[in-house]
């Protein structure tokens, strides 16, 4: 599979929307999980990302400037003991649920689609991330419209097991700007992940899109003894 920076994949895409990466650190030493939210709304833009227990969730900067909250305050990131939760909307509860209750990643995603949004019909994209034992195995999903059709769901699921030490792997909602927005195709990019977790952090948000660009969280989990370090990046402060 053809790797590609991770700089360039985001300097050069002025909006890839919402987006995942995941691997390993170029050392072997930790499973890395980074999502960051763009917009091009007031209602989108208008947001920022909180702590809240092991993981985050999005909150208006600004509340009475907020609109519509269906689709834009949520939980991106939760915690199920081994199991790291990362997606783009409130399915991260549906999997955490799903696991809770013995399902699989995969099994959990069954009872959802794409985001209701026409005529967009923006992906749900998600990842679990699973460290024991001294390794990670990823798992990534897209769930899609056909084409834009939204009679059809696509449902997309990738597996990674044992990343490779530097190797990540980025999964995003669209692939570029548009009206509509064109959701992304194929499968996740190959990039290669480098650096502390406050190198990479900066790469990522200097990377960004100065205008579109809204928040970012990156965690760095260490995968002998599973404790974490977390960054968390609001244009909006």
């Amino acid at each position: 599979m053809k790797s590609s920076s991770l700089s360039a994949l985001l300097s050069e895409n002025a909006y890839p929307g919402r987006g995942i990466v995941g691997g390993l650190s170029a050392d072997g030493k930790y499973a890395i999980a980074a999502y960051f939210i763009m917009g091009r709304s007031q209602n989108s833009r208008n947001r920022i990302f909180v702590p809240e227990g092991e993981g985050i969730r999005t909150e208006a900067f600004d509340p009475s400037r907020l609109e519509d909250p269906s689709l834009i305050i949520y939980a991106p990131v939760r915690v199920l003991g081994a199991d790291t939760i990362v997606t783009n909307g409130d399915q991260t509860d549906t999997v955490y649920d799903g696991c809770e209750k013995g399902l699989t990643f995969e099994q959990s995603l069954r009872s959802r689609t794409f985001e209701p949004d026409g005529p967009n019909y923006t992906p749900r994209i998600s990842a679990l991330f699973h460290v024991e034992g001294g390794s990670l195995s990823l798992s990534m999903s897209i769930l899609k419209s056909a084409d834009g059709n939204p009679a059809s769901c696509r449902r997309f699921t990738f597996d990674y097991g044992s990343p490779l030490p530097g190797e990540g792997f980025f999964l995003h909602t669209y692939q570029g700007d548009g009206n509509p927005l064109p959701s992304f195709e194929g499968e996740p990019e190959h990039t290669s992940l480098e650096g502390d977790i406050d190198a990479f952090t900066d790469l990522i948000w200097k990377s960004l899109n100065e205008d579109n660009k809204v928040s970012l969280f990156v965690r760095y989990i260490d995968l002998a003894s599973g404790k974490t370090e977390t960054r968390i990046v609001n244009k909006n402060v």
